[in-house]
């Protein structure tokens, strides 16, 4: 019988491993750079937190001295899922009335578009105006702005059609130290007027609410006042 030719012996060549030591030295590189990563994202939030709040601490609160102007501006707030106003939207619309009966300026703009339901801020804060004793005509509305950037924006295009030059800027004591950021890039003569709450507020909802205008005031700091312009 024929033999088979002897078959030829592979040789397994092995990759040599690396040293123990060694995979133990790559894990802990890896490591420090996780823990660096991480350090250096915290450090970044934080730091925008600071500028944020830095920024709000140190905002104009008006660039005029004067005590009667040619409109009251009442920036926008979200009514409730009914269409009616909340409490913190009755507080801005009322110190704006409150503002017209002391004469302060004849008229009142209100500003605010659907930006978080579909009832327009502007309307709600009219028919509550209104019914507050502010005659129609004594009312603009205001019905597009969708962020405070388009209050500002849009009011003060109104007050260029009518040849209106100066306004106080009624809101929220909380968000006035963004809003007089974003106002004081406006071509107006204008001053800032917190409205009063109308109900007690807990530190917790007060520290809440600090917190998020913190956080949307580096926003504009560092987009919005790009990306949420008057372009429109």
């Amino acid at each position: 019988m024929p033999t088979r030719p002897p078959q030829t012996l592979r040789r397994h060549v092995r990759t040599p491993r690396r040293p123990r030591h060694g995979r133990a030295r790559a894990r802990r590189q890896r490591l420090r750079w996780k823990i660096r990563l991480v350090l250096g994202c915290a450090a970044t939030v934080v730091a925008f937190y600071l500028w944020g709040a830095i920024a709000r601490a140190l905002a104009p609160t008006g660039n005029t001295h004067l005590s009667r102007f040619d409109a009251i501006i009442v920036l926008g707030t979200p009514a409730d899922s009914d269409g009616n106003p909340t409490p913190t939207q009755l507080a801005r619309v009322t110190e704006g009335v409150h503002e017209y009966e002391r004469g302060v300026a004849p008229r009142l703009i209100l500003t605010g578009g659907p930006a978080h339901n579909r009832f327009v801020e502007a309307q709600v804060m009219a028919r509550t105006a209104h019914a507050e004793g502010i005659p129609d005509s004594a009312i603009v509305i205001e019905g597009r702005a969708m962020t405070t950037v388009q209050n500002a924006c849009y009011s003060t295009r109104i007050m260029e059609e009518h040849g209106w030059r100066s306004a106080e800027v009624v809101s929220s004591a909380s968000h006035l130290q963004r809003a007089g950021l974003i106002f004081n890039r406006q071509p107006i003569d204008w001053r800032t007027h917190a409205a009063p709450l109308l109900e007690p507020q807990s530190a917790f909802a007060a520290d809440k609410l600090a917190l998020l205008e913190t956080l949307k005031t580096v926003h504009f700091l560092i987009w919005g006042r790009w990306m949420d312009g008057c372009d429109t």
